[in-house]
């Protein structure tokens, strides 16, 4: 099997949940995607955004994972969750895709842009990645010889 790479870029974006969501997740019911009104507006931008989560003949690819966000508000802050000067920690729900890396940065941006304007938190953690290789396709041996001859 010949596997084909492809230079993407990352991002993640973790977003808080509630914990009785979490705990769903946490046990396999997807249905709770549904429940979370911020997630759902989530997947709704991702899906809006043709170029995330491009892999070919799959759109809207991502990964998700369940952990934790801590955070101390410090003065200046207005925070949906936690008091100034408290520690508080978060159930959060992880969200990875990918895009081509020879996206224009216009629409980086936007997409960005879309995210942080519908995010709960002042601050969201938002990571965006270099390029870096992902397998695109993988093709059965016998064409992966046929495409070398």
């Amino acid at each position: 099997m010949k596997i084909e790479m492809k230079s993407v870029r990352k991002l993640r974006v973790h977003w808080p949940v509630a914990s009785e969501t979490f705990s769903r997740l946490a046990k396999g019911d997807v249905e709770a995607f549904r429940d979370e009104a911020g997630v759902v507006a989530l997947l709704q931008a991702v899906s809006e955004s043709p170029d995330l989560g491009d892999f070919g003949n799959y759109r809207h690819v991502f990964e998700s994972g369940l952990g934790f966000e801590g955070f101390t508000c410090t003065e200046g802050a207005n925070p949906t969750l936690g008091q100034v000067g408290q520690q508080t920690i978060s159930p959060t729900f992880v969200f990875t895709t990918y895009f081509d890396a020879a996206l224009d940065d216009a629409a980086v941006e936007r997409f960005l842009q879309q995210i942080v304007d519908i995010h709960p938190w002042e601050v969201p953690v938002i990571e965006l990645t270099g390029p870096i290789s992902v397998s695109s396709t993988a093709l059965p041996a016998v064409f992966a010889s046929e495409a070398a001859s």
